[in-house]
């Protein structure tokens, strides 16, 4: 009886071992799923968006494929409204600022051009707005071309002009998917290559560059962004992009932290070291005290040239520019 009694209470005392055993597996596992969501939700809500450079570089040739972006022509005309298109998709407000120039140098010549705006966030939770340019026409003379015979020829600007915008439409997608906290104003200049050499001595006879971008600051005296990032001729496939120096005498800070994310990021494009001054779409915010950063390579080859095409720009070198904003903006490190 005591040897039965011993048996059963032997076989009850595994039985409940086993469902406890069973407990502890269920609950363990009920532990990892929530654990796994939990981990799931929060590195699904703070993983950096995915900027993708070879879509970037087919906005690079779309406008490419339009003809060289001359103020005035079709081309101009056509691309301008494409971009316009593009940035309705994403953006909250769409601005166009349409303005006129008459030339200096040509009697009779004038230009009708279209700073095209679009804004991000009208009522941001943290209480500030940062801005991301680019310059969206092409020089109407190749001047720099080792042909004299093409120098009247216009740049195609696939990298000088080009490259700056497709990085920003590609910026313009992220943004909508994933909103940010603070205002993004993403500007997109026009005339700003029309410009003659030596018009930084002040003559009254020579045309200025950056002509958008001076009227956009002059004409919006209220807009002061905490920062803000030019990009210029950046898709070059070598490359080499140094601190600019106005950007180093005006907005350093911004410049150091633009430089420690791309060394953290091992981004091989950005050079720490110093780089020519460039009279630039940047200069009318820095006068006004709003410090703005360009990036830009100036060493290119095809600089303007008739040989300013898609084939001297990459994917890879689009990629870096937008890994490196993705980053600023969503990680700010």
């Amino acid at each position: 009886m005591k040897r039965g009694e011993k048996k059963t209470s032997s076989s009850r005392s595994s039985a409940e071992h086993r469902q406890m055993r069973r407990r502890r597996f269920g609950g363990g596992v009920a532990l990892v799923l929530v654990l796994g969501v939990v981990f799931y939700s929060f590195f699904r809500e703070t993983a950096l968006p995915i900027f993708d450079g070879a879509r970037a570089f087919r906005q690079l040739t779309t406008q490419y494929d339009f003809g060289a972006r001359v103020p005035g022509s079709a081309a101009h005309r056509q691309c301008g409204d494409y971009l316009v298109r593009q940035l309705k998709q994403y953006a909250d407000n769409i601005g166009v600022q349409e303005f006129s120039y008459t030339d200096r140098r040509r009697a009779g010549v004038s230009y009708r051009g279209r700073n095209i705006i679009a804004s991000f966030n009208s009522a941001p939770e943290e209480k500030y707005r940062i801005m991301l340019c680019a310059h969206w026409d092409s020089r109407p003379w190749a001047d720099k071309d080792p042909d004299s015979a093409r120098r009247n020829q216009p740049v195609p600007g696939a990298n000088d002009g080009a490259s700056g915008v497709a990085v920003l439409l590609e910026m313009a997608r992220i943004i909508h998917e994933r909103p940010l906290p603070f205002g993004v104003d993403i500007v997109l200049f026009d005339l700003e290559d029309i410009g003659d050499y030596g018009a930084d001595a002040g003559s009254d006879t020579l045309n200025p560059f950056s002509i958008g971008a001076e009227v956009f600051a002059n004409s919006n005296a209220n807009y002061r962004p905490a920062w803000g990032i030019l990009l210029d001729m950046i898709g070059d496939k070598d490359l080499t992009i140094k601190r600019e120096q106005f950007s180093a005498e005006h907005a350093r800070p911004l410049q150091d932290k633009i430089w420690q994310i791309a060394k953290s990021q091992k981004l091989s494009a950005f050079i720490d070291a110093p780089g020519e001054a460039i009279l630039d779409d940047h200069i009318p915010f820095l006068r006004q005290g709003v410090p703005v950063v360009n990036l830009i390579d100036f060493d290119y080859p095809a600089w303007h040239t008739v040989g300013d095409t898609p084939d001297q720009c990459s994917p890879e070198s689009l990629q870096q520019i937008g890994d490196l904003l993705v980053r600023l903006l969503y990680r700010g490190k």
